[in-house]
């Protein structure tokens, strides 16, 4: 394979942040925008953003949610009603305190003085107060319970490091938030929902998850328990891929939600929130990006298969195109994964072999090169884009006849689904550590040459305060966070390697985005 010429400059085993900006530019995801943490999303990443939002919102409406759409200016007053959530967001916000500008005489603008507003607006950082004070509207009875919501929104949060797709000062996210009248039933939904994620992350992405509760001091700002989906990226890096959070009766005690129970007395309500973003976008490149940039899981491309007439600007052309207009017609009649396939017959300009890596970098699924003497012959050149290259070092080609090609698509892009999501388990099982009784072997494991070193599995006796914190700052010196317990893990058996005493879980260590 040392004769393989890949379409990318840069190696993911030589910079592996370099690579994934390669891959950003190179796929024609997005690009920097002007302003600071800010990105442009072009029309390829917006519609792997688009196809993600489609499949989830599926997903959340059959749980019963209704969206919604809230505004994007909230109150200071709204924030400081709960003290532990707007600290938590405090130097993340953008605040609004004028609602106009004027000259300055040299040529620049200004706050206008006479428009500074009455209270300062912070830009949307996230939604519980806001959505808070709107429950405590909409509940008023224990009928009007559950309260199922959701909204599709743009989120500014002032990241001071920041990574297109991983951490923008703006992104795209969804944001659920609910109200029920006992903590079982806002737990059961926490959960409800947590598994929405996992199964959107691994059925819709390809891309495995760890399902588990975070740490007391990993819980979202205000939260009783926070649960998350961890996957690993191809650096062995962490990145959370999405939280859902149990908020117990505090939300709702700072905005007032609530209901009058069954026997007329007043009562708290159990609220819950939870979200994911475009980071996913971002966890997609890093699951399934290789040395030739993007691969997309067919069921999330905007585009599943494309199909390339070699076309030569000579009469015989009109008869390649009708072809080959034949076949996308034929294929998408075909549905794959639940639905229809999506076919783009791409009769831009260029050279087939220049468009060709294209779409390679961009990651279709399938890339159908059609010429005239494959017209001739009844058959098509078809390049699965998870298998790129044969032993020969050449673009792995295959040369079934028009009908099959048509005929067999759909089961081509579910195995090209499956095979992105074996690929990335098999990846991810493979580089967690287990049986690591000490602290010492984590602190060789993540220090003595291991360039990807994956994360590793401990036992600990789930330590608070003060003593937690201590185990927060030791982890922090080899930087490293405890990612989540894992649901449904082994129960503990041993000692904890941070004091030695019982253990009662398990917990993940790794290196995160």
């Amino acid at each position: 394979m040392s004769n393989i010429r890949h379409a990318l400059s840069t190696r993911r085993a030589d910079d592996f942040a370099a690579w994934y900006q390669e891959v950003i530019s190179a796929a024609d995801l997005a690009e920097e925008s002007g302003v600071r943490g800010c990105m442009v999303i072009k029309p390829w990443g917006y519609g792997i953003w688009e196809r993600i939002q489609r499949l989830l919102d599926a997903r959340i409406k059959a749980k019963g949610h209704d969206n919604c759409y809230f505004p994007i200016f909230i109150p200071l007053s709204n924030f400081e009603r709960e003290a532990e959530h707007v600290e938590g967001f405090a130097k993340e916000m953008a605040v609004v305190t004028h609602h106009r500008l004027i000259a300055d005489g040299e040529g620049g603008l200004i706050p206008d003085p006479e428009a500074k507003l009455e209270e300062p607006l912070v830009v949307r950082p996230t939604s519980e107060t806001i959505i808070g004070d709107a429950m405590a509207r909409w509940v008023q009875s224990w009928r009007d319970l559950p309260l199922l919501t959701n909204q599709w929104a743009n989120v500014v949060r002032w990241e001071m490091r920041t990574r297109m797709f991983l951490r923008t000062s703006e992104f795209l996210w969804q944001e659920g938030h609910t109200a029920h009248e006992t903590r079982e039933q806002a737990q059961d939904h926490t959960m409800t929902m947590l598994e929405v994620y996992r199964a959107c992350a691994e059925e819709d992405l390809a891309m495995p998850v760890v399902a588990g509760e975070k740490p007391e001091n990993e819980r979202f700002p205000g939260a009783v328990e926070t649960w998350s989906i961890e996957a690993m990226m191809q650096d062995g890096k962490a990145l959370q891929a999405g939280t859902s959070h149990y908020l117990g009766t505090n939300f709702a005690q700072a905005s007032g939600i609530r209901y009058q129970d069954r026997e007329g007395t007043q009562q708290l309500c159990h609220t819950t929130s939870w979200g994911v973003s475009t980071r996913m976008v971002g966890g997609v490149i890093m699951t399934h990006g290789d040395d030739d940039g993007l691969r997309v899981p067919p069921t999330i491309a905007p585009w599943q298969v494309v199909i390339l007439p070699m076309l030569r600007d000579k009469p015989e052309d009109d008869a390649l195109i009708a072809y080959c207009e034949t076949l996308r017609d034929a294929m998408a009649r075909q549905s794959a994964l639940g639905e229809p396939v999506r076919v783009l017959l791409d009769l831009k300009p260029g050279k087939a072999a220049a468009k060709r890596w294209d779409w390679v970098r961009k990651g279709a699924p399938v890339i159908i090169e059609v010429g005239g003497r494959d017209m001739e012959n009844g058959v098509v050149s078809l390049l699965r884009r998870d298998r790129l290259w044969a032993e020969n070092g050449k673009p792995d080609f295959q040369a079934p006849s028009h009908s099959d090609a048509s005929a067999q698509i759909g089961q081509l892009l579910e195995d090209i689904q499956h095979s992105l999501y074996d690929a990335a388990r098999q990846f991810r099982d493979e580089r967690i550590t287990r049986g690591v009784t000490g602290f010492d072997e984590v602190e060789a494991h993540f220090t003595e040459g291991n360039c990807y070193p994956g994360w590793v599995e401990v036992q600990w006796s789930r330590p608070t305060g003060a003593e937690l914190e201590a185990v927060v700052e030791r982890l922090k010196a080899l930087k490293l966070t405890i990612r989540n317990v894992p649901a449904g893990s082994a129960p503990a058996d041993g000692t904890c390697i941070f004091g030695g005493g019982p253990a009662k879980e398990r917990i993940l260590l790794a290196r995160a985005y």
